[in-house]
């Protein structure tokens, strides 16, 4: 609980109330895409996932826009490798126009 409180603060009322609503298409999609983050599985299975999203203060966006705003706001993404949402490792595409956002 205090990973959440300690994650509540740094974002603003919406950014909060979007977070740990991980449903199954975001849970499979971190999953699916896990390695391109982190040099191993951290999650083995959808609960552990769950877990570990909650435990890391992941957060979903709703669209392109607000994933762009929410890393210019929250994360340094200056690389000038960095041109498009899917060169950076921590937002993973949800599939369905969501994104998550994983601060590794």
């Amino acid at each position: 609980m205090q990973a959440a409180i300690r994650c509540a603060g740094r974002l603003n009322e919406e950014e909060t109330m979007s977070m740990n609503n991980f449903d199954d298409e975001v849970l499979e999609a971190f999953l699916a895409n896990q390695l391109q983050l982190f040099p191993e599985e951290v999650a083995t299975s959808p609960e552990e996932a769950d877990e570990f999203l909650d435990e890391v203060c992941a957060l979903v966006v709703g669209s392109r826009q607000e994933a762009l705003e929410y890393l210019a706001d929250n994360m340094d993404v200056s690389d000038p490798q960095l041109r498009d949402l899917e060169d950076i490792p921590e937002v993973f595409a949800v599939g369905d126009g969501r994104f998550l956002i994983v601060e590794g």
